[in-house]
Order: C-alpha cells, then sequence, then structure tokens
C-alpha cells in the first residue's frame, strides 16, 4: 500500500527501555519522513544507541511503539528489521576479515545459479557496480583483512545499501573515512534520498550533521531534549542541549612551559610503509600527526611504540640511545601507546574496568612469589576511575557495557597508569561526545603539565589546531612539513598533506 505523503516513513512513540540499574531510555520519540536526513545526537550514554538498537530490532522495549508506513510493527530481531525495510551500519563492525569483499556485502543474501551453487560471477559484478559508488578500484574478490579501516567502513555502508532499505541507520559511518571518503558517502546520501531512501544519522561530528541533515533530535540521560531544524539551531545550541551545559574552550590552554628535548628519532624506517622519519619530542609538549588516510601516521607510532617494530634508524629517550622491539620494552623504557582501535586492540572487552586498567602495569602489583596484591589494584582502579571521571556504577562491571566515551577514558587511564614519560594517542577521541572530549583534553593538558612528552595522532584536524603545541604532516611514510601554532590551519596542513603548491603566504612549514 503506498504511503501517505504526511505519514512519516519510521516513528517511534514513548520508547522505554531499561538495563540492571540503569533507564537508558525514558519515554523517547524520534520521527522520520521519507527522503528525510534525521541527525541523532547526544553525549556518550545518552541513549542514542540503545535507540538504535530499538529500531533495528536488537533490544524490544519494555514500553511505547514502533509505526513503520502508518502501522504498528513489533521487530522480533534484525532479520525481521531488515526484512521490514531498516538496515544498520553499526559503529562496531559486523564483518569476516577472512571473506572476500563481495562475500561480505552479501552475506547469506550470494546470488544462486540452477543448481544452487553460488554465482561467482554475479556475485562479484554487483559487488564491483556497488564498489563504484565510493570509486574503489579494488577486486571484489579481494579478502577484507586487506582492506584499511576506513576501507571496511565503506564495505559495512555498502552491505546496508545492498539491502535497499526504506530507512537506513548510519552510527559513527565518517570515523575512519577521509575527507573524500566522506564526500563520496554524502553524494551518495543525498542521492539515496532523491531515491527517497530516509537515514537516521549518529555523529559526534557537528559539522556533518550540519552538512548533510535536516533535522536534529537531542537526547540527554535517556530523555529527548529537543527536536529542531538544523538550520534554526547553531553548533554551540546543539552542544549546550547535548551536555545540559555551557563548554568553554574545551580544547583548553597551555599553563606551564615546555621543557628540554625527550625524545628524538632519526631516520626511522619500516619496510616500505615510512622512511627517512625524523623529528623531537620536548617534555611536556603536545605534538600532533596529521595526513591523509594511509600516509603512515600510525605506522610510526607503533614502530615507536614496538608493536611493529623499526628496522632502521635510530631514538633517543632521555638522551640516551634506545632499542624498542616489543610493546613491553617500550613500557619498561616509558613509552606507552594507546591505539585507534580500543575495542579490537585496546580493552578487554569481557573483564572489568579493574582488570582492564590495571593491565599495561601488572608488573607495578606483583607482590611476593609473583602474586598480584589484589587490593593495591582495586585501589588504583578506584582511583582511576574517579581521576579520569569514568561513569561505571562497579568496578567489575565488564567494560563493554560502558559507553564509548567511558570506554576511551577507561584505556587512556590503563597506559596512564604505566607512568609514561613518552605517550603516543592514536585517534585520541575516536567516537567520543564533546562532554567526554572535554575531559580527555584535560587529562591529557595535565599530562603534559607534569612533563610528560604526547604525541597525538589524528584525523580531527580541529582537534590537532586545538591542542597541539606543533603539527607534524605525513605524506607517503615521510615528513613532509611541520607547523607551528602561528603557522598552523586547515587549509595548510590539507594542502601539505595531499602534496599541494600553495601561494607563499600558505605554504609555511611544507616542503613540498
Amino acid at each position: 500500500m503506498p504511503q501517505a505523503p504526511d505519514v512519516p516513513v519510521l516513528e517511534a512513540r514513548g520508547i522505554v527501555k531499561r538495563f540492571p540499574g540503569v533507564r537508558a531510555l525514558d519515554g523517547v520519540d524520534i520521527e522520520v519522513w521519507r527522503g528525510e536526513v534525521h541527525a541523532l545526537v547526544g553525549e556518550n550514554g545518552a541513549g542514542k544507541s540503545t535507540v538504535m538498537h530499538v529500531l533495528a530490532g536488537v533490544y524490544q522495549p519494555e514500553a511505547g511503539k514502533i509505526i513503520l508506513d502508518g502501522a504498528p510493527v513489533r521487530f522480533r530481531n534484525p532479520h525481521d528489521a531488515i526484512a521490514r525495510g531498516i538496515s544498520v551500519v553499526f559503529q562496531e563492525l559486523s564483518l569476516v576479515p577472512g571473506l572476500s569483499i563481495a562475500e561480505n556485502i552479501f552475506a547469506n543474501r550470494q546470488p544462486v545459479g540452477p543448481l544452487n551453487f553460488i554465482d561467482r560471477k554475479r556475485l562479484n559484478a554487483d559487488a564491483a557496480e556497488l564498489l563504484r559508488l565510493f570509486d574503489l578500484d579494488i577486486h571484489p574478490a579481494t579478502p577484507l583483512r586487506r582492506l584499511s579501516m576506513g576501507g571496511r567502513q565503506i564495505v559495512e555502508i555498502l552491505k546496508a545499501i545492498s539491502q535497499r532499505p526504506k530507512v537506513l541507520i548510519l552510527d559513527e559511518p565518517t570515523s575512519s573515512l577521509s575527507a573524500g571518503e566522506i564526500r563520496l558517502l554524502f553524494e551518495n546520501i543525498r542521492r539515496l534520498q532523491d531515491d527517497g531512501v530516509s537515514f537516521i544519522y549518529i555523529s559526534h561530528h557537528l559539522p556533518e550533521i550540519f552538512e548533510i541533515a535536516g533535522r536534529v533530535t537531542i537526547l540527554r540521560d535517556g530523555q529527548r531534549v529537543d527536536t529542531c531544524n538544523v538550520s534554526d539551531v547553531s553548533e554551540e545550541d546543539v552542544i549546550r542541549n547535548m551536555v545540559g551545559r555551557e563548554l568553554v574552550n574545551m580544547y583548553g590552554a597551555r599553563r606551564t612551559p615546555v621543557g628540554g628535548t625527550l625524545f628524538q628519532i632519526e631516520n626511522g624506517g619500516r619496510g616500505s610503509v615510512f622512511n627517512g622519519v625524523s623529528f623531537g619530542l620536548r617534555r611536556g609538549e603536545i605534538l600532533g600527526m596529521a595526513g591523509l588516510v594511509g600516509a603512515g601516521r600510525t605506522e610510526i607510532g607503533r614502530a615507536i611504540a614496538g608493536i611493529e617494530p623499526l628496522d632502521r634508524g635510530q631514538m633517543q629517550l632521555d638522551g640516551a640511545n634506545i632499542s624498542v622491539k616489543s610493546p613491553c620494552q617500550a613500557i619498561a623504557r616509558g613509552i606507552g601507546y594507546l591505539t585507534e582501535d580500543r575495542k579490537e586492540q585496546g580493552l578487554f572487552l569481557g573483564l572489568g574496568l579493574r582488570e582492564n586498567v590495571a593491565a599495561p602495569s601488572l608488573a607495578r602489583f606483583a607482590g611476593p612469589f609473583g602474586l598480584m596484591r589484589d587490593r593495591a589494584i582495586t585501589q588504583f582502579a578506584a582511583a582511576a576511575r574517579d581521576q579520569f571521571k569514568i561513569a561505571a556504577a562497579s568496578l567489575h562491571r565488564p567494560v563493554s557495557q560502558l559507553s564509548g566515551g567511558n570506554q576511551q577514558k577507561a584505556l587512556l587511564a590503563a597506559w596512564v597508569g604505566t607512568q609514561p614519560k613518552l605517550l603516543i594517542v592514536d585517534e585520541p577521541t575516536r567516537g567520543v561526545d564533546v562532554g567526554a572530549k572535554s575531559d580527555i583534553y584535560a587529562r591529557l593538558r595535565a599530562l603534559a603539565a607534569e612533563g610528560i612528552g604526547i604525541l597525538v595522532i589524528s584525523s580531527d584536524l580541529p582537534e590537532l589546531l586545538g591542542l597541539c603545541d606543533r603539527i607534524l604532516v605525513i605524506r607517503a611514510g615521510r615528513v613532509a612539513g611541520e607547523f607551528d601554532r602561528q603557522s598552523a590551519s586547515e587549509e595548510n596542513i590539507i594542502a601539505c598533506a595531499a602534496g599541494v603548491q600553495l601561494n607563499p603566504q600558505g605554504k609555511t612549514g611544507c616542503s613540498i
């Protein structure tokens, strides 16, 4: 039956969802019209993910109703929601690295021939057509494990698009995408809008909300605060409603002078990934590292931390030559590394906050005969919870049940617990709301004030510009330029990262 023009394609009315000790949603309403991009924002823990899981059939609400095309529906499971036209791109990707790109896109929906065997030719042809939406010149039979995080995120998006949904829910869809990939994503969203597809767009990146969405619903503490036209509000209005307070100077300011040289790398290299990398980092300095996806930023950080060690070049820490061949050696020498992927590489999701914050520094809690001093671990974890403002009622609650912002704070607390001299933080606020960002920036500022050198690897240029004393730009595995606070700008950094020659006023610090 055709949808009436004055009826939303999807509505949630009075949704209530409880978890043990938590009322995650308290009478939440949201409506989405045909061809609309409706943004959903709020701090971590505000209820965004719970709304998404209810609409996707993952959670069953205790009260309220879901209305699709004007008629009440009940989604018993995610397959039921997909069959009715509701698809989701989750922030935690649901892909299988050992399968091909095409097999992931059409998982459980592969085209078959007369004898019910998978039609590989058609499978790859259909996948290739979807890949062209993002200008990806890669064979669909390529194993997914060969793709970067950004490439995998695109495959997840294409998997949802291939289901031809009425409503597509996107949860932090740009968290691993380059600027060019984000542009293509938005182009595809607008094309699908023209075809009548509706979107619920969940993101912490407010500039994206103001570029792509028509309306925005703001959640706080499991309740809807407001729904308004994006054209009628400012970013400051949205932030104020999200956090319930003013956030002034979120990045903070330097309170103490920078000291002498703490760390130096000379002509560092690893395989064909990066080569001839040289830079220094001073005590108490916050040094940023920018660059396009694939430039080698993360690989440089992982090499310094001994995860994928240097195979050429030298490093010095505190004026002494050091060789770091493993993370254990890095920790022993005073180097900490906070990974960009907290779910896969950073946290033990099934364990509690207590075990996670103590994990990188267990040696400090060892008693006689190697036995762990449980009371010392508990005291340390409780102090970390307070110091880093981690919202966890119990130290034993699995970190998988914490919000993204609290998980990120737990990961930072764990590495600060190793008492590093040099702390490398890779995408320190990815998938984190503005309130948690403010808390994380304050902690990084405080650590720098204590004399710790901090290397911030980030794709978020406002973050680098607001937080860092200097910014290095990495291009094709080399240091392409360096900017101080006076010469740094988004235009200069992007041009340097892309190898574009600017006018004489715009090329300061970049060796193109």
